[in-house]
């Protein structure tokens, strides 16, 4: 999901199944049990939903396996966050001192 979604970056699911096209779900693997796959839900078919990387090059998604059932679906990435690293929390504790 290269480049919407970035190493070291955080992410809140909301467990629904109210998805609308363009939101990012998080689903199991429909060929890998047990594996959790992040793509872009593109519309409905019938049963379940058309799901595509933002990277069509080089992404594996509905393209390849058809619709992802709605069972298989979790939920939508709902907030972004990236925790500080270390240097980054110490220089702005540092600096707000007093």
């Amino acid at each position: 999901m290269l480049p919407t979604l970035t190493p070291g970056e955080w992410w809140l699911v909301r467990r629904t199944r109210a998805i609308r096209p363009g939101d990012l779900v998080v689903f199991t693997h429909p060929y890998r049990d047990g594996h959790i796959a992040v793509k872009r839900a593109v519309r409905r078919e019938k049963g379940g939903w058309w799901v595509e990387g933002d990277n069509g090059a080089a992404s594996e998604d509905s393209r390849q396996w058809g619709a992802i059932d709605a069972d298989r679906i979790h939920g939508r990435l709902w907030w972004r966050y990236r925790p500080w690293a270390p240097r980054e929390a110490y220089s702005i504790l540092r600096n707000n001192r007093g």
